[in-house]
């Protein structure tokens, strides 16, 4: 690795808003002959929760190894809080990284777990020991300082690995899909926990998901990636209400998909629309459309009952198969209580339909 760069400009204050937590311009990252990078720009404010989500291969870990600094950028500039680091090694950059394998040290106790890299830079035992309190209340697992670690559970350990990453107060806190080894009761626990702990501590979190519920959940904005480019980033309600392309649509939860001469024909509008299953209702026999609502004929090809909602699979003109789904009430209406093989009317309001360029 090559030596840190020379003179870098004074360093602004953590809080200055016109100053990015981390800065990433036109970064790429080539393997041989791939580019699992291309050319990327992304800002991420301080004090930020933005989740990075993508399918496996899409640039987003790369992405966080290269801002820890663990994967070299081919070409680019990276900068964290104004300062250019994209050439400064891991341990003299002011971030700190938690993986889905925690790393404990099993022989150690968490609170021994927890101080240890105040401990490697030298701190003394006194002021360690008060560190490692505050940040075990943080994590509310004081009681917990005098086990060992296969004596945690798994949301336990997740939040001890937390502890001893923010201990070192780092500037950003990168987590690459920390909760992907619990279970989904734990996860979804685990995921407020994790924002109420963001929002205490006030540290930029840049957080790597597959998960799209979890990264809706957790984020103030969401960056979607997509082979090695961020597809679109913004707010979770943004990128779901909103997608700008056909592959967020899609893999940002269920989507009815129009194509543009489907969309002309069935709502009047010669541009492809994205419409979510919720935004979809079942008509009941006797009911109209609402004004400005746009409806269709169609034959119910399924009915799949999920807990929360039933989901209506429903084949319309032109080959196309709409999906509309409705959360379960006590008492059903007669258009949630329709069979598979009924003739039946879907229909959403105009402005419901988002256009995809």
């Amino acid at each position: 690795m090559s030596s840190s760069p020379a003179a870098a400009p004074a360093r602004p204050q953590s809080g200055d808003p016109h100053v990015g937590a981390v800065s990433l311009r036109g970064v790429t990252k080539t393997f041989g002959e791939f580019d699992a990078v291309k050319d990327l720009d992304l800002d991420v404010r301080p004090g930020e929760f933005l989740s990075m989500l993508g399918p496996s291969g899409s640039g987003k870990t790369t992405v966080l190894r290269m801002i820890a600094g663990f994967e070299d950028a081919t070409s680019g500039a990276i900068s964290l809080n104004g300062v250019d680091v994209t050439r400064v090694p891991p341990h003299r950059r002011q971030v700190n990284t938690v993986f889905q394998d925690y790393a404990l040290f099993p022989h150690l106790t968490i609170e021994e777990n927890v101080g240890y890299g105040l401990r490697v830079r030298g701190e003394g035992r006194a002021a360690r020991r008060e560190r490692v309190g505050s940040a075990l209340e943080q994590v509310r697992l004081a009681h917990v300082a005098q086990r060992l670690p296969h004596q945690l559970s798994g949301g336990q350990r997740q939040r001890i690995a937390l502890a001893r990453a923010l201990i070192l107060r780092p500037q950003v806190l990168l987590l690459d899909e920390p909760l992907g080894a619990l279970d989904k009761q734990l996860r979804e626990q685990m995921q407020i926990e994790l924002k109420q702990i963001q929002r205490e501590v006030g540290i930029t979190f840049i957080f790597v998901t597959h998960d799209q519920e979890e990264a809706l959940t957790l984020s103030d904005r969401v960056a979607v990636f997509n082979g090695g480019r961020i597809e679109q980033i913004g707010t979770p309600r943004e990128v779901y209400e909103y997608p700008q392309t056909e592959f967020v649509a899609r893999f940002l939860g269920l989507s009815n998909l129009l194509p543009a001469d489907a969309a002309e024909r069935i709502a009047g509008r010669r541009e492809a629309l994205s419409i979510r299953p919720e935004r979809v209702r079942v008509l009941g026999p006797d009911e109209h459309a609402r004004p400005g609502e746009v409806t269709v004929a169609g034959v119910v090809a399924e009915v799949v009952y999920t807990g929360p909602s039933t989901r209506y699979l429903v084949d319309v003109e032109g080959g196309l198969q709409l999906i509309a789904e409705r959360p379960n009430a006590h008492h059903p209406s007669a258009a949630e209580a329709v069979e598979r093989g009924a003739a039946v009317r879907v229909g959403w309001l105009a402005d419901h339909a988002a256009r995809l360029p």
